[in-house]
């Protein structure tokens, strides 16, 4: 695949934990309020730019990529974003307790998308597309980077490795703990070269963003050159970390937990009650009830066996007992069914449960990097809200802007 050296937008040097902040996609408004609640600098106000718009504001009103462009604008006139003097590759290291991954930022094509070098795995909302579409065309900018993972490439990891021995551009320790640092490539050409090896790509997170970048350069084909590129991580697949992500149910569909939990047994499943939903073996869950944890227990045909999304612990959780049991249909559009990353724990589906708000909860194994790259090579789709990546890419550290 083909990379490109881009003349980034970046953090003015002591900066970068000041505006640094988490994608705009894992907190809802009135999250990302209360963390830019005395941070004019955070990137909150570029990439969820409503936050500085009265409490009730649609958050896809025209206003609010005004307003995003407006708040980067001055970043930049500010001289709080510098852009660098010329087009370059750079390394971003994360590092959260004992798990490093270090990734290469590029740029990538916008036809790459479309043309199968860069996969997905899956299905996409208009209106999340709209929302991102329209901040990219209004900004002139990808303020946050796609998520992307390959095979890894021995010439890749000794390239990496040599760039990122020297001090970094940027290092910084965000309040959670989690270090981010940032390098300048100093042999692109290399690197580029050696992308040209890699065959293919995968989404692991971002495929909003990957859409909405195809689609602005679509809208700006006219332009060429910058605007039909986007800018994306790429890490070596083993170095990922995917956590699990749970389910949680709102009701049991007029069931009383016995009676749930026999209707399980009466699908094949098989379900004990255990003092704790860790850990988990191969094809089963942890099933939070009003008095405790039980998991559930499946095995698996020779067809499901076979096939890379069927044999998924999240697919047959929904086609065999959210979907027939509890009556949720699509987990994509249906409200009584809500996701929880992995990153939180199984102390919150604890909690969940004893509040009420959620009347069974369901405790998941994370789905293999190997298992989602071979769904992505088949074509096929994820079920929705499979994959929880820790840790979660920084905004604006890194800016695209054409």
């Amino acid at each position: 695949m083909n990379v490109f050296p881009f003349a980034a937008l970046r953090p003015a040097d002591g900066l970068a934990a000041d505006i640094a902040s988490l994608p705009y996609d894992v907190m809802d408004t009135a999250e990302a309020r209360r963390m830019a609640a005395g941070k004019p600098l955070s990137f909150l106000h570029v990439v969820r730019s409503e936050i500085d718009l009265p409490e009730g504001a649609d958050p896809y009103a025209p206003a609010v990529y005004e307003t995003a462009k407006k708040n980067l604008d001055a970043l930049v006139a500010g001289g709080k974003l510098v852009r660098e003097d010329a087009p370059a590759l750079y390394l971003y290291r994360q590092t959260m307790g004992s798990h490093v991954q270090t990734a290469v930022v590029a740029c990538c094509a916008a036809e790459d998308y479309a043309n199968g070098t860069i996969l997905r795995h899956e299905k996409t909302r208009k209106d999340k597309e709209d929302d991102r579409t329209n901040h990219i065309l209004a900004t002139r900018a990808h303020t946050g980077q796609v998520f992307l993972c390959y095979r890894d490439e021995a010439a890749i990891d000794a390239l990496v490795a040599a760039e990122t021995s020297a001090p970094p551009l940027l290092d910084f320790v965000a309040e959670d703990g989690i270090g981010h640092a940032v390098w300048r490539a100093k042999d692109p050409a290399a690197l580029a070269a050696a992308f040209r090896a890699v065959p293919k790509a995968y989404i692991a997170d971002g495929h909003h963003r990957s859409a909405a970048s195809f689609r602005a350069a679509e809208a700006l084909r006219a332009e060429g050159g910058e605007t039909q590129r986007f800018m994306a991580c790429l890490f070596p697949a083993s170095q990922l970390a995917i956590l699990p992500y749970h389910r949680s149910v709102r009701d049991l569909n007029g069931l009383a937990p016995a009676e749930f939990l026999r209707k399980a047994m009466e699908r094949g499943f098989s379900a004990a009650a255990i003092p704790a939903p860790e850990p988990l073996p191969d094809h089963s869950c942890a099933v939070r009830l009003a008095d405790g944890w039980y998991r559930l227990s499946w095995s698996l045909t020779d067809e499901q066996a076979a096939d890379p999304v069927a044999r998924l612990d999240v697919s047959r959780l929904q086609e065999d007992l959210l979907a027939p049991v509890l009556g949720i249909g699509d987990p994509r559009t249906d409200p009584r069914i809500y996701f929880t990353g992995g990153i939180r724990g199984t102390g919150e589906l604890e909690r969940d449960v004893a509040s009420g708000k959620a009347a069974a909860a369901f405790a998941m194994k994370p789905v293999a990097v190997a298992d989602m790259m071979a769904i992505a090579d088949a074509g096929a789709l994820m079920p929705p809200k499979s994959t929880w990546f820790e840790p979660k890419l920084r905004s604006g550290l890194l800016v695209h802007s054409f």
